[in-house]
């Protein structure tokens, strides 16, 4: 159940990135970090749509959740960017090179790895205040160090930079999720007792924002290649250290598990150097242009053919 539940929040993920980046490509670049950038943003029906569907993956992530762990659903949800390409492919007909397929297919083949050798277990703790505490800090730290680092160089970097720190952002949103959907078994009175469904709505809305910089800061398959990587492996971090997962141990099982996370290092590198991903050509210019393809900006086809 949890599977099924999160490869379909996979795929309504792909679908909710194509139709907000449609919402917000042509804002002005002056909104990036701005709050008119999602005034820009609410005016545009398919970037509407896209919250919409934000909503329903919530939906199916968090009850994945509820039946899975932590270190099992956010890996799952890697093959958004499988998802994401066929749509690029069969909806917006661009031509996608070996660098895209073999890059994107390593990935999550990468993830798949880490999920199948460790075996994760157990994840039925749940965190204490103390490290709910520390884990805060730390991730909000590393968020606002992403955040600095959009903020200037190549357009693919800002996307990028702004992909992670919303993935990052996503990742935590999923570990209070998941600690929401243990103490919703009480009755949700029990759950408003709680601090973790107020800072929910905070990393939600932080999220949301996050992305929607993210997709108007450059490429799609820059920002999501970052998002779907950073995620899993926060996710995983978070489970481990949180809500007790457990994974295969020993020496073998480890450098396993370490090598599944080296292919996904290589997956990432092979994707980013990709002039899609990058959004530069082969001579490095900040165009979204390719040898023998057509500018791969995100409305190919007219708005009102969208359904």
């Amino acid at each position: 159940m949890s599977y099924l539940l999160a490869i379909g929040a996979a795929l309504v993920a792909a679908l909710t990135s194509v139709f907000q980046r449609i919402g917000v490509e042509d804002a002005p670049a002056e909104t990036t970090l701005r709050w008119s950038l999602m005034a820009h943003a609410l005016r545009r029906g398919i970037w509407l749509l896209g919250f919409l569907l934000m909503l329903v993956q919530f939906a199916l992530q968090a009850t994945a959740l509820r039946f899975g762990q932590l270190t099992v659903v956010q890996p799952v949800l890697t093959t958004e960017l499988i998802f994401l390409l066929l749509i690029l492919v069969i909806w917006f007909r661009i031509t996608l090179g070996w660098r895209e397929w073999v890059g994107a297919l390593t990935v999550v083949a990468g993830l798949g790895a880490f999920f199948l050798i460790g075996d994760p277990s157990g994840g039925k703790a749940l965190p204490s205040q103390t490290a709910w505490l520390v884990a805060s800090v730390a991730l909000a730290l590393v968020i606002a160090g992403f955040i600095v680092a959009a903020l200037r160089g190549p357009r693919w970097w800002r996307a990028a930079s702004f992909g992670a720190a919303s993935a990052i952002t996503a990742a935590f949103s999923a570990a209070l999720t998941k600690a929401i959907t243990s103490y919703a078994a009480e009755g949700w009175g029990h759950v408003l007792t709680h601090f973790q469904p107020y800072l929910l709505g905070v990393t939600g809305i932080g999220t949301v924002f996050l992305l929607q910089n993210a997709l108007h800061a450059g490429p799609i398959t820059a920002s999501k290649t970052t998002l779907v990587t950073f995620n899993p492996l926060v996710s995983i971090v978070l489970g481990l250290t949180l809500f007790g997962d457990r994974l295969r141990s020993g020496p073998g099982w480890i450098a396993l598990e370490v090598a599944s996370l080296v292919v996904l290092v290589v997956g990432v590198v092979v994707l980013a150097r990709s002039p899609l991903v990058s959004g530069g050509d082969e001579d490095g210019q900040d165009e979204l242009l390719g040898p023998g393809r057509h500018r791969t900006k995100m409305p190919v086809v007219p708005i009102e053919a969208l359904p």
